[in-house]
């Protein structure tokens, strides 16, 4: 392979067999693996962060199955684009051909149409789609097209798997063994790489690159911590020696909101920012912690999280990391509360045990006489004309009522909540 060509794709593997980490899909036994052996290969939405192999596994179940592979970029390619696609696809499909793989690399950065687009062809089997995304599908991709494929979370590179790639790097390359290279100390280079054998393979050729230039043929390139971050001119922070950063780290700031410490909160802030986690992840996961752990003990949390994610997409970075320390800081300082979470728990437990339950004939809607004639919304009591704006009347299935769903935290804002449910509903709300 050609030396312009970098040393990631140089190394790409081919194969399965070549994979470095993942063994919890493709290791023995594992479900892709069982896939594989199979002959099938299903429409699949790959989760994790970059540099991890999703774009590797696309590529090898194609050599694996031999079937024509088409990709696209969502952050560069339209409906258009797509559209053109499938249509080439569908001329690939004669006699017993199997259908071509369509990869979609950060496949949550389409829009509700652009994955709309994909439906029918996912549907038809003209395509099987593979999706690559570092974001939570469960947010980011429409429902329709969820439920037509299958969501495999891949993980990030431990410290061991980072070094067998440097290793193989240092063996099989053709470039890279020819020269005389000793890797030292590894871990500017893990702390680098962030868990993204991309950015592990890119630095170290920037290392080598730079190191050979400055010594005479046939000496031996001494790679240590120094010098790699004199070749990098950055400061490195530790983000995650073990490369676990999108979820220990990420883990790590949403506990010290919940826990109310701000000063931890804003140092696995800065933890993200300097790893080079997207800001637009960070807003997201305070508007979710707003909701969740702050909820109803300050509504305006809420306000104050989405204003923030707003405003990260208007300005950008750097500047917005000041919003995003700015909410943290509210947020973690805040009163907490997860009443709001847990009532919408056990509201769902309640409706999976108890299965769809009639609604009560004087809250159901009578548009036609028909159903006025059969009790449809006879006898509900508008609340509006009674004093108070508030009458006692019965909102629940029989088999549920009187069920307390809702519990107020205990702080000052839902203490008041409780007050006035206790006068309202009387023994259904006592502490």
């Amino acid at each position: 392979m050609a030396l312009n060509v970098p040393l990631a794709e140089r190394m790409r593997p081919r194969t399965l067999d070549e994979l470095v980490g993942q063994n919890h899909l493709v290791g023995k036994n594992a479900i892709l693996r069982n896939l594989i052996d199979a002959g099938t290969i299903p429409s699949m939405i790959l989760w994790g962060p970059p540099g991890i192999g999703k774009t590797t596994l696309a590529r090898i179940f194609s050599l694996q199955f031999n079937r024509p592979f088409y990709s696209l970029s969502a952050v560069h390619s339209g409906v258009k684009d797509v559209r053109v696609t499938i249509e080439k696809a569908k001329k690939e499909q004669f006699f017993d051909r199997p259908n071509p793989i369509l990869f979609i690399d950060e496949i949550h950065r389409f829009s509700k149409s652009q994955q709309d687009s994909l439906l029918g062809a996912v549907e038809e089997g003209t395509v099987t789609l593979i999706g690559a995304t570092t974001e939570n599908p469960s947010f980011e991709v429409i429902s329709p097209l969820l439920s037509r494929c299958q969501i495999y979370v891949l993980k990030p590179m431990d410290k061991n798997a980072l070094i067998t790639l440097l290793h193989r790097a240092l063996a099989q390359d053709q470039y890279l063994k020819k020269l005389h290279i000793e890797i030292r100390e590894y871990e500017a280079l893990l702390r680098y790489s962030g868990g993204d054998a991309r950015k592990l393979y890119n630095a170290l050729e920037l290392v080598v690159d730079a190191e050979k230039n400055k010594l005479s043929e046939g000496e031996k390139i001494i790679i240590t911590n120094d010098k790699v971050l004199q070749h990098l001119q950055k400061n490195l922070a530790l983000y995650d020696k073990q490369g676990e950063q999108h979820y220990d780290i990420v883990s790590a700031f949403i506990k010290s909101v919940r826990g109310s410490d701000p000063n931890a909160a804003v140092y696995w802030l800065a933890r993200m920012v300097e790893g080079g986690e997207s800001p637009e992840f960070i807003a997201r996961r305070l508007v979710i912690l707003a909701a969740e752990d702050i909820g109803l003990a300050n509504p305006n949390a809420l306000l104050l999280a989405q204003s923030a994610f707003d405003a990260v997409h208007q300005v950008g970075w750097p500047e917005s990391r000041i919003i995003l320390s700015e909410a943290t800081i509210y947020l973690a300082t805040s009163p907490k509360s997860n009443s709001a979470y847990m009532a919408i728990n056990d509201a769902q437990a309640l409706v999976k045990k108890e299965g769809d339950l009639p609604v009560p004939l004087n809250i159901r809607n009578a548009p036609t006489k028909l159903m006025k004639d059969l009790g449809y919304g006879k006898d509900y009591k508008y609340a509006h004309s009674y004093p108070g704006n508030f009458v006692k009347d019965f909102y629940l299935p029989e088999k549920i009522k009187g069920t307390r769903l809702y519990v107020p935290g205990k702080n000052i804002r839902e203490n008041e909540i409780f007050e006035r449910l206790k006068k309202w509903w009387g023994d259904i709300y006592k502490y």
